[in-house]
């Protein structure tokens, strides 16, 4: 007779939805069902919440989006306050549960945790694969080695990985034991934890995802290929956040863009699926080497001569660089808690290679207040753009800010939105306001130096500055 269990399923911030949830599928299988979320103040404290305003409010949200499903299925969420390392042992114990199920993390201070966890539990602690498409560190080369191309590992997990496939949702779960009841607590409010909440930011919760997932496939995914890098466009799927915290999984966008894909919207297709991949490569790269958390992956970066001007910085961080398409970044993530990826390239480009600013610097401010922060894709792409990371480009490409920006966005809509007090000039010098003849500023009402900074740094002389620094500082790390 096979063994009925009492299973503590065990919600994290990456896996709030009931669909394509294998530990709760599976402690179904085996018996009663206790499903937990644990308010680590390593997190929820209020002085380190306020510092992540929007993902917190997204996270929240989607907390509560989990609850309201667990209880529409006949269980209920139970939240406590602690130590996730203490609470968990304590919580098994005193509910009489026989086994602990979770999704694994890739992070390093997640598996730490999770180690701790396990050492300290009396009874199983298993972990299941679901936070990427194929397990990050399992996909190797043909000498056993992880990949540091991006290319090679795409045809790798295309080929050979098995993306498992994607499991239905519960149509019901018992009512969870009354011993666990008495612990249960109501989940924090924003403004207990300092937060005042944002109306400009996404909404938070599975049903939330799947509406912004079938409107993408029914709207834009056709030119997705063609209109991604667009700024002022809609193409995107702004389904950043959803992968996040896992009210969708991956693997149900894979497989929903899989039925989806039609002759008129493959290559569109494809392409969205290659940046799912770009994904999980940043995750294997952070699981072989997380070191890059706080080093450059390569190694001949370690030491670069950062200027790190305070000022600049500050100029950098309130959208007043002089430079539009930067400033414009910068106020939509302040404002919405979400950039355009062509924007984070271009501003991350900007801060490193014009402002001589250590990217790690611009890589936390991103995770500030980026809704999506996600440490091993913000790793990735702020190495990326510095030249220091896994599959760089270029150090000696740098971005130009004009020219992206009259490639990407010809007619000003992205600056025009996010800095209104250029809405007026015309096209020609939305991206350059300074060369506008007086006649022009005047009838735009626009007064450099008073409405909108003069450049901080000129371009040409900044990427002469950088390439130079580069070329040295590399030349003696060989």
């Amino acid at each position: 007779m096979k063994q009925v269990h009492r299973t503590l399923v065990w919600f994290r911030g990456k896996d709030l939805r009931v669909s394509d949830h294998e530990p709760l599928i599976k402690a179904l299988e085996d018996g009663e069902v206790i499903p937990l979320f644990v308010f680590d103040p390593y997190f929820f404290h209020p002085l380190r919440a306020r510092k992540l305003p929007h993902r917190m409010q997204f996270l929240l949200e989607s907390i509560s989006a989990l609850s309201d499903s667990l209880s529409s299925l006949g269980s209920r969420l139970i939240c406590v306050s602690g130590s996730s390392i203490a609470v968990i042992p304590d919580l098994a114990e005193r509910w009489g549960v026989t086994q602990v199920f979770a999704h694994r993390w890739t992070e390093p201070f997640g598996r730490v945790r999770d180690a701790k966890v396990a050492d300290a539990l009396s009874v199983p602690l298993k972990l299941f694969e679901g936070e990427t498409l194929h397990p990050p560190g399992t996909l190797r080369t043909g000498k056993g080695s992880p990949y540091s191309v991006f290319t090679p590992f795409s045809r790798a997990l295309r080929s050979q990985a098995r993306i498992s496939a994607v499991l239905p949702p519960p149509q019901s779960i018992p009512p969870v034991p009354k011993v666990a009841l008495t612990d249960n607590e109501d989940i924090p409010e924003l403004k207990a934890l300092g937060i005042d909440r944002n109306p400009s930011l996404q909404n938070g919760g599975e049903a939330a995802g799947r509406h912004r997932l079938k409107l993408f496939l029914e709207k834009h995914a056709a030119g997705y290929s063609s209109g991604r890098d667009q700024l002022g466009a809609s193409a995107t799927s702004r389904l950043s956040a959803d992968i996040k915290f896992g009210t969708l999984s991956v693997r149900t966008i894979w497989e929903e863009m899989e039925q989806a894909k039609t002759n008129a919207c493959a290559e569109s297709i494809e392409t969205f699926k290659t940046e799912l991949i770009w994904r999980d490569f940043a995750y294997s790269t952070l699981w072989d080497r997380p070191e890059v958390l706080k080093h450059p992956f390569r190694p001949a970066w370690e030491g670069f001569p950062w200027l790190n001007d305070p000022q600049d910085w500050r100029a950098w961080t309130d959208g007043r660089t002089g430079y539009p398409v930067i400033d414009a970044a910068a106020r939509e993530l302040r404002e919405t808690g979400f950039v355009h990826n062509r924007a984070r390239m271009i501003t991350a480009s900007f801060l490193c290679k014009h402002l001589l600013i250590d990217y790690r610097r611009g890589e936390s401010h991103f995770l500030k207040y980026l809704t999506d922060g996600d440490w091993a894709q913000n790793n990735a792409g702020w190495q990326w753009s510095a030249g220091s990371g896994c599959d760089a480009q270029p150090y000696f490409r740098v971005f130009n800010p004009f020219s992206q920006g009259e490639k990407f966005d010809p007619n000003g809509a992205y600056v025009r939105r996010w800095i209104p007090e250029l809405n007026l000039l015309p096209n020609r010098y939305i991206y350059r306001p300074w060369d506008a003849p007086a006649e022009v500023l005047a009838k735009a009402k626009v007064s450099l130096g008073s409405d909108y900074p003069a450049p901080i740094v000129d371009h040409a002389m900044a990427r002469e500055r950088f390439l130079r620094i580069a070329k040295g500082h590399l030349k003696r790390g060989e």
